[in-house]
């Protein structure tokens, strides 16, 4: 079997080799017919000004705009085919009743014996066209850096124009644009495409409606924050017999503000002037509310959107409280006696009554044995304009040392008289 197959092997390859030369020979010259397919053949749409005529859209179905064509020719023609040759077209004046329409398929330059598409016609969803304006908003998304803060946005139109199928149109409620601010320190300029929303903010997908712009401008204003307290200064007086307890209260006590860098520079305190809480005549606590939106220096605003700017100011008064304390001998010294000189304090016929007033807390602090009155001779000899006392009584006032917050309401003397020392 082995030495049958390859008896005359020679021969066998080259009758082989001419039947295929044989064959190619009857291929060229009888030319076949062979079949190709060429997918996703756009469909063009001709005389669509017939609808814009009568105010009129349209919608193609189902995709049904893009055909796989299939064309039979000689094998001659068919192996250079490209997809742009093949044109389908689709004529809008052949618009049925049912809104489909014919497709006539070609190939350019050539007469194929058959072609065909995998449909052979264009649906459509035709409507009245409809035009509306609507709404833009604006969705901040993300938080700037640390101490900064969206101070403000700003479009540069508030409104665009929409046009499309009618039941696509009243769809719509209005046009958002989203804008990221993720650690961003600085203000931003930017065109956002407006994208479009139901009344019940579900994003719409709709292609056959039409804006009138593409893009809005933004601009997203970036502002650093500072927190600083607030001072309330007061002025006046108030009523007789009443006393400003020097207790001011600001609620809130302090304000986050905002403003560029270098305008929030050297900002320490937001200060409210006296004016705004003048006391005089007062004979209780003084309320105010007060805006401190005015007082905030220049290039500079409240950081919380939210506030108001108002603030309740408060500066406490209480009734004037007074208080006696009846004095003994040795609630008194004597000091700075001129030299060669002693002082005797001469006796009374009644005790010494020390009347103080102030705040309640103030002189309720107060107690007899923590009083002890003083007489500088040496100060009052100089006030007396005398370098050294006669040998005689004198009476000289007696000096306490209080609280700062505590009125001497009446003065008492000592009678005291010198007496010069033996050398």
């Amino acid at each position: 079997m082995k030495k049958k197959i390859f008896h005359n092997w020679g021969l066998k390859l080259i009758s082989l080799a001419l039947a295929f030369v044989l064959w190619f020979l009857v291929v060229q010259i009888d030319d076949p017919q062979e079949s190709r397919s060429f997918p996703n053949i756009p469909v063009r749409l001709t005389n669509t000004e017939l609808l814009d005529a009568e105010n009129k859209v349209y919608e193609v179905l189902g995709n049904t705009d893009t055909v796989r064509v299939t064309i039979r020719a000689p094998r001659s023609i068919t192996k250079d085919l490209q997809a742009s040759d093949i044109i389908a077209e689709a004529d809008m004046s052949r618009l049925t009743d049912i809104n489909t329409i014919a497709i006539n398929y070609t190939v350019a330059g050539v007469d194929p014996d058959y072609i065909r598409g995998d449909h052979d016609v264009v649906r459509l969803s035709v409507e009245e066209k409809t035009t509306r304006w609507i709404s833009v908003k604006y969705q901040i998304k993300g938080e700037p850096a640390e101490n900064y803060i969206v101070s403000d946005v700003t479009l540069d139109q508030n409104r665009i124009e929409v046009t499309g199928p009618k039941s696509a149109v009243e769809k719509i409620s209005y046009a958002r644009l989203e804008v990221d601010v993720s650690d961003a320190s600085t203000t931003m300029n930017l065109n956002v495409e407006p994208q479009l929303y139901d009344s019940e903010d579900n994003l719409l997908e709709l292609p056959s409606v039409k804006k009138n712009v593409n893009y809005v401008h933004m601009a997203v204003e970036v502002l650093a924050t500072k927190e600083v307290p607030i001072e309330l200064n007061t002025m006046g007086i108030p009523a007789e017999g009443y006393l400003a307890t020097g207790v001011t209260e600001c609620t809130p006590s302090t304000v986050k503000i905002a403003g560029t860098l270098s305008a929030l520079n050297g900002i320490t305190k937001i200060s409210i002037p006296e004016e705004e809480m003048n006391i005089t005549g007062e004979s209780s606590n003084m309320v105010n509310i007060i805006s401190i939106k005015e007082y905030l220096p220049e290039n500079v605003i409240l950081a919380d959107s939210s506030f108001n700017g108002r603030v309740t100011a408060t500066v406490y008064i209480e009734p004037e409280v007074e208080k006696s304390f009846t004095l003994n001998a040795g609630s008194f010294t004597v000091i700075n006696i001129p030299e060669g000189y002693r002082a005797e304090i001469t006796e009374v016929e009644e005790p010494h009554v020390l009347k103080i007033s102030g705040l309640d807390a103030a002189v309720s602090a107060v107690q007899t044995e923590a009083l002890q009155g003083t007489v500088d001779v040496a100060a009052w000899l100089a006030e007396q304009e005398m370098d050294v006392p006669e040998e005689k009584g004198y009476h000289i006032p007696v000096t306490f040392s209080l609280p700062e917050d505590v009125v001497q309401e009446n003065q008492i003397e000592l009678r005291i008289r010198f007496v010069k020392t033996e050398e």
